[in-house]
């Protein structure tokens, strides 16, 4: 629970206040941050001590009632990518293309973000593949054990009453 937390913190920083814990499942935990509004299900990737690192990469699904945002897909990558680059999300049934930022990636689309929500439910794995800066390929993994329950718990915790 202490590194969901601590990922809370990272994930979001830039306010003073703090988030509500909605729930630990498994590898990934549930958060509602009253002050935005906002609620979402996050993830570290797995740890890979030989692995060059510029950042602590997570996967998130996010929800901002206020925009009307359900599931929205996010990911935050170990590294900074190179120009161009382009991010895949790959399930052991599927695989989509992500649209890039420095170190961050989403779907351009609706219909590529629910692929991956409904291969979150899922799948038992995913990798995050890409293209680092300097032109070495790199992976995140994550176990997605417990996903499901957190992308629902963040729902929940954001849902209209």
């Amino acid at each position: 629970m202490r590194k969901l937390l601590v990922l809370a913190a990272l994930c979001c920083a830039g306010t003073a206040m703090a988030r509500d814990s909605l729930g630990v499942f498994e590898t990934w935990g549930a958060f509602r941050d009253p002050a935005v509004p906002r609620c979402y299900a996050i993830a570290m990737a797995d740890k890979n001590p030989g692995r060059k690192q510029e950042f602590q990469p997570y996967f998130t699904v996010g929800h901002w009632p206020a925009r009307s945002i359900r599931g929205a897909v996010h990911v935050r990558l170990a590294r900074r990518l190179a120009s161009g680059s382009k991010v895949t999300v790959s399930f052991p049934e599927a695989n989509f293309t992500l649209q890039t930022g420095q170190a961050d990636a989403w779907p351009a689309d609706q219909r590529t973000n629910a692929g991956i929500l409904a291969q979150l439910r899922s799948a038992g794995t995913m990798v995050v593949i890409a293209r680092a800066a300097d032109g070495s390929s790199f992976r995140d993994h994550y176990q997605l054990q417990g996903a499901a329950s957190a992308m629902d718990a963040a729902a929940l915790g954001c849902a209209k009453g």
